[in-house]
């Protein structure tokens, strides 16, 4: 066998490649960005959690997406193989998204299998309350936006109903305490649309967001019945807490309310627990951090807020 011969440029190479393999594998390089389950259990899988987002979709708007033929005389026997399949990858999911944080997920690490299971199923219950918010989010964007032609335009095209279907069952997940999952699918759809939903916010029906790119709605945001938004709307954080440890405190309100229908038009900014009273309108690109009286108009002048809407604000600020 004929031997080969390693040039002076190429032990050099090795040598340098050696040196970057010894520094990554120093242990103050990797400690921060290194993950290892104590159980050996594999990553939540973003591909098959795709699928369990597309077999939902089918599900929940048959004839829309899955098979393009839904008969209704065969729709129990599909519907029923494909939630069986649906219940089977979600439970696994569950179970794997556990073991990534490991902090006592089901109270008992012989359990975590069981309590997947139990936590898929309690989930494929709140499918029918999905479909019906989201056929009140399908209705809204119809009746919101006169360039829609049909209620099935918007479910196959518009970026609000594929936002909404995301946040709707990640949101559900999310109040069942399902580790990252949530995480997961609602970032799908941000990556997807541009709009940036939070599992954690809790939307009322009968709602939609026109155009939508930009839009940022947080964790704590609390949104009534019949609400609009526009693109590049803001429902943020005014500020952050830290504890006595100079640590940021996680889960305390900290993102607007808005009552039942209210409109917020493009670009405007909402920060902070404060709330925008029902029926108020939010013109665009308008700051605001205190409350917001129900039935209020807020706008911009040319040159900057009219001095009625600066007086409107501070009252209403508590």
């Amino acid at each position: 066998m004929k031997k080969t011969t390693l040039t002076p440029e190429t032990l050099q190479g090795m040598k340098e490649l050696d040196k970057v393999v010894e520094q990554l594998c120093a242990p103050e390089s990797y400690e921060t960005v290194y993950h290892h389950s104590l159980h050996g259990a594999p990553m939540p899988s973003a591909e098959a959690m795709a699928e369990v987002m597309e077999r939902l979709k089918a599900a929940l708007f048959p004839g829309y997406y899955g098979p393009t033929r839904v008969q209704l005389e065969s729709m129990r026997y599909h519907l029923a193989a494909n939630l069986d399949s649906i219940y089977r990858m979600l439970a696994e999911q569950i179970r794997r998204g556990g073991c990534f944080i490991c902090a006592e997920f089901a109270n008992d690490c012989t359990q975590c299998e069981l309590h997947s299971q139990e936590t898929a199923m309690r989930f494929l219950q709140t499918l029918p309350e999905i479909r019906h918010m989201l056929s009140t989010d399908v209705r809204a964007a119809f009746e919101g936006d006169p360039a829609a032609k049909s209620p099935g335009e918007t479910i196959f095209c518009y970026p609000s109903i594929t936002a909404m279907i995301h946040h709707r069952i990640a949101h559900e997940l999310y109040k069942l305490d399902v580790p990252i999952i949530p995480r997961i699918i609602s970032e799908m759809a941000h990556s997807k649309t541009g709009i940036d939903i939070h599992p954690g916010a809790t939307i009322g029906e009968d709602f939609f967001i026109d155009h939508g790119t930009g839009v940022v709605i947080g964790e704590t945001s609390i949104i009534g019945k019949s609400c609009r938004l526009y693109q590049g709307v803001t429902l943020g954080a005014l500020s952050f807490p830290k504890d006595s440890d100079g640590k940021l405190v996680k889960g305390n309100p900290r993102h607007p309310i808005l009552e039942d229908n209210v409109r917020v038009y493009a670009g405007a900014t909402v920060l902070g627990r404060i709330t925008i009273g029902k029926g108020s309108i939010i013109g665009g690109n308008v700051w605001v951090t205190h409350d917001v009286p129900a039935g209020s108009k807020l706008a911009l002048s040319r040159d900057s807020v009219s001095e009625s809407k600066e007086k409107m604000v501070g009252n209403g600020n508590r």
